[in-house]
């Protein structure tokens, strides 16, 4: 028992050192030797003692153009000294046109602290408390390539530890300039609309209203396109796919040419660029998954027309699970891509990190939010999963639910529709559907029973009736199993006897028309051959004197 308390207390002080250690090196700095020794003293003026500190004065000193300033804010270490003073300048402007053109600077994120700790109001961030030397500013990518504008602390001597630019963010400058900086169209604009007119520059105004129309008759243009190319296609099912996807892939085909149109031409503000780029991304990706899930119903829509047909309980149980499968294959290739598409929206704007940073910092309320507001959604699906892989019913079944009979048409995600035989929609959630009993009248096969009940007299002669019931049933298309035919007295009143006829039938719809005409046929036969069968009051009057009256039949 010692032993297990001295190894427990041994592996106790060893997490507390590591915590202790981590915590030192986090309240830490950079040690340098020296800092940008080629560009001489850095003004006094100059603050640089936090992030977000360095960062203002870094943007408002490349505001009003004192680049050679602006330079002490980078960190040239890895530059030779005696290039500092030439190249300092010239890559704080190159990075100053890059933050205005393609970062939005989240202020509010950038910590007032000189050690950068993360402080949280509420208490609920799982790095609270944590202090820092090295934070991301934004995270760029190109061709494929991922490339950091980072901040970080550094100290010399016996200096003050300050905030630069770090060397990796310096090197990687030139390459984000030439990506994201000026555009050669711009070396012809005449000063006046290079100017800043509020977020943006001032022919920014006039050019991105004409980018937004030029995109909107490049959407129309496209979509017509699609349409005159749908009207060439040699199947009708290839013109039905081609006209539902046609508006989804113009929006893809927009959205990449304008992206296209982006890259290579034109480089706005950063506040355009941050809007525009995510949303022309989540258009390219919802354009492409639409147009595809489109295609696959159409195709879909297709198979079912040829292999199954039309859908009710008279087709074979292997064509209603053929059909119910379909349908399966439908919800799992939308969860697919819907999952997909989240993904590399995800992994396209890079927000990973700071979507599992906001996750794990409110995962308690999340959890309880979603758990409330996605209860009903997450639980229609989940029922509706059940039903296509256990298939209690399929499409085509023939059931009676809550007193209606109908035929189950089509199994959403969220929703069951059902068809009555008058030919209503009775639109139903699949978790109540579930959750309350029905009757399945196809589960082996469509074959169903029907019961004709009439009230008679008690002078009637059943047996009579029994032979011209059988009688008449043999005559009928609609009835199948002749050895089956049967009728019974099943109830009896001091106002007449009930009696039942049993007849059946190949499958509901041709059951329903059945009754409907054998109970016609035995209520004409009992008004022409025997009124008298018809159910009577007898009123005993004074003296003993009976009366009858007849009911109407």
């Amino acid at each position: 028992m010692i032993p297990f308390v001295r190894l427990l207390l041994l592996c106790l002080f060893s997490l507390l050192a590591a915590a202790a250690g981590a915590q030192e090196d986090s309240e830490a700095w950079y040690e340098v030797e020296e800092l940008n020794s080629g560009l001489g003293p850095a003004p006094q003026r100059l603050d640089r003692s936090t992030p977000r500190a360095a960062m203002r004065s870094f943007v408002n000193l490349t505001n009003a153009e004192r680049f050679d300033w602006a330079a002490h804010l980078l960190n040239l270490s890895d530059l030779p000294p005696g290039e500092q003073a030439e190249d300092g300048p010239e890559l704080a402007a190159m990075l100053a046109s890059v933050i205005e053109r393609r970062i939005w600077i989240n202020w509010s994120g950038l910590s007032a602290r000189p050690d950068a700790m993360i402080e949280s109001e509420t208490g609920n961030h799982p790095r609270a408390g944590e202090t820092r030397r090295n934070l991301r500013i934004e995270l760029v990518e190109v061709n494929g390539q991922a490339y950091e504008v980072r901040l970080a602390r550094y100290k010399a001597g016996e200096d003050d530890a300050v905030w630069l630019f770090t060397p990796q963010t310096v090197e990687d400058v030139p390459g984000l300039f030439a990506e994201f900086g000026p555009r050669r169209f711009e070396q012809y604009l005449p000063q006046s609309l290079k100017a800043r007119a509020g977020p943006l520059r001032a022919w920014e105004w006039i050019a991105l209203p004409l980018y937004l129309v030029v995109l909107g008759l490049l959407l129309w243009g496209t979509n017509r396109s699609v349409m005159m190319l749908s009207g060439m296609a040699p199947r009708a099912f290839l013109r039905q796919a081609i006209d539902r996807a046609a508006m989804p892939l113009a929006l893809m085909v927009t959205a990449f040419v304008a992206q296209l149109f982006l890259n290579l031409a034109v480089s706005f503000s950063g506040p355009v660029t941050n809007v525009v780029r995510p949303a022309l991304v989540i258009i390219m990706v919802s354009g492409f998954g639409i147009a595809a899930l489109r295609v696959v119903d159409a195709v879909l829509d297709r198979v079912t027309l040829r292999v199954v047909g039309d859908i009710d309980d008279t087709r074979s149980l292997e064509k209603r699970e053929l059909y119910t499968s379909i349908f399966a294959l439908r919800r799992i290739i939308v969860l697919f891509m819907v999952g997909f598409a989240i993904v590399y929206v995800l992994l396209r704007l890079n927000l990973f990190e700071s979507i599992g940073m906001t996750l794990l910092a409110s995962a308690g309320v999340l959890t309880v939010l979603l758990g409330i507001a996605g209860q009903a959604i997450l639980g229609n699906i989940l029922a509706s999963l059940q039903i296509a892989l256990a298939k209690p019913v399929r499409i085509g079944d023939s059931i009676l639910f809550e007193g209606n009979w109908a035929y189950v048409e089509s199994i959403y995600y969220t929703f069951i529709r059902l068809r009555t035989w008058d030919e209503r929609r009775i639109v139903v959630p699949v978790r109540y559907f579930v959750s309350k009993p029905f009757e399945n009248w196809s589960v082996k096969d469509a074959r169903i029973y029907s019961t004709i009940r009439i009230v008679l007299d008690h002078s009637a002669d059943i047996e009579e009736l029994r032979e011209k019931f059988i009688e008449f049933a043999k005559d009928r298309d609609g009835v199948i199993d002749h050895e089956k035919l049967c009728a019974y007295v099943s109830g009896q009143t001091s106002e007449g006897q009930e009696m039942s006829f049993y007849v059946m039938s190949p499958d509901p719809s041709s059951g329903w028309e059945t009754e409907m005409e054998l109970r016609e046929a035995m209520l004409g036969y009992i008004r022409k051959h025997h009124p008298d069968w018809w159910p009577r009051e007898r009123v005993a009057g004074e003296g003993g004197a009976t009366g009858i009256s007849f009911n109407d039949a």
